[in-house]
């Protein structure tokens, strides 16, 4: 079987190349992303295997679909950049990662928040330049402070944990509650209450109709002034326009974000020679209480061990007509 990767960077070489060895597919990389532009680069493959900044619509699933491919291997658990529907009226497959290592970002989350209040990105370059000075590097506790939790899948229940082992009152908001985290300390309340209530704000839900710009200029509104807020889910969770008013305006103390919702002509690139012709992204870049990274939550040797593994059992199972499972995987 042949499979077409796109927007593969070395590591995923590594990684699915040391897998295959369990299976024997014929795999082919391509660094670019995946879109209308290049989609005739398919040509015998039965698979291609994207991420989490291709875009697989319907004009991209119509040519898939005339060149014989069968599944659409994701790579990822968030699915919000492929057409379900069309996929489905063309009988293409379409699989994913559900879950791979959620400690990986659950720990990256922790890790934002951390650098962002205690400040050790300035303070590694601060002592390099032998300046031991310590004027505003001044944080706070974590310990005591109220935590609020979007989202408590996988990914958003093991940041639970880790909060409630700092010491901190954590509040979460999911349409279905963890009894296991209730039971641990964590209170569920309205999106409403849990905006309202937090000195803190993690975002860990998958982006959709519902939840596109849920962070706006009225829910930033009803949040506590000076709020901390970290997004490791999807950029497009945040209206970035009013998220910098509110950087402006000081509502908002503390922004770390792993996602960007441009963030697909950004990321993933080494850019260090360019022109970013981006004024928003260099605009938060330029707050000295904002820290962005390029979607590197995910980036363990144990998520990438389980993405291709999982990946990989999912593209042999599906193209040998068996049924996976794990139901969670396959979405069409």
């Amino acid at each position: 079987m042949k499979i077409l990767f796109f927007s593969a960077k070395p590591y995923d070489k590594q990684f699915f190349n040391l897998y295959n060895e369990d299976y024997g597919l014929e795999i082919e990389y391509l660094e670019t992303h995946l879109g209308p532009h290049i989609v005739n680069a398919v040509q015998d493959q039965e698979a291609v295997c994207v991420f989490v900044n291709d875009k697989v619509n319907a004009e991209v699933i119509s040519v898939l679909a005339e060149k014989g491919v069968k599944v659409i291997a994701l790579r990822c658990a968030g699915f919000n950049n492929v057409d379900l529907d069309a996929a489905r009226s063309h009988g293409i497959r379409v699989c994913r990662v559900p879950e791979y290592s959620p400690q990986a970002v659950a720990e990256h989350t922790v890790a934002m928040l951390l650098t962002l209040n205690r400040k050790t990105h300035k303070a590694y370059n601060r002592v390099r330049e032998q300046d031991f000075s310590l004027n505003g590097l001044m944080g706070f506790n974590l310990y005591g402070k109220t935590v609020g939790v979007i989202g408590t899948g996988k990914i958003g229940s093991a940041f639970c944990r880790i909060m409630l082992g700092f010491g901190c009152k954590v509040m979460a908001h999911d349409l279905y509650p963890n009894k296991e985290l209730e039971n641990s300390g964590v209170v569920y309340a309205t999106l409403h209450d849990v905006l309202t209530n937090s000195d803190i704000i993690s975002l860990h839900c998958p982006l959709n109709e519902d939840t596109h710009y849920m962070i706006n200029e009225k829910t930033i509104a009803t949040m506590r002034t000076g709020v901390a807020l970290i997004n490791t889910s999807r950029g497009g969770l945040i209206n970035t326009a009013d998220i910098i008013e509110a950087l402006k305006s000081k509502q908002v103390a503390y922004l770390g974000i792993d996602v960007y919702e441009q963030e697909e002509k950004l990321f993933f690139r080494n850019l260090s020679g360019s022109i970013i012709d981006d004024d928003v992204i260099q605009r938060l870049i330029s707050f000295p209480n904002v820290l962005v990274t390029a979607h590197q939550a995910f980036f363990t040797q144990e998520a990438l061990s389980e993405i291709a593994q999982i990946t990989l059992k999912s593209i042999n199972e599906l193209a040998s007509g068996q049924t996976p499972e794990n139901n969670s995987v396959v979405l069409v």
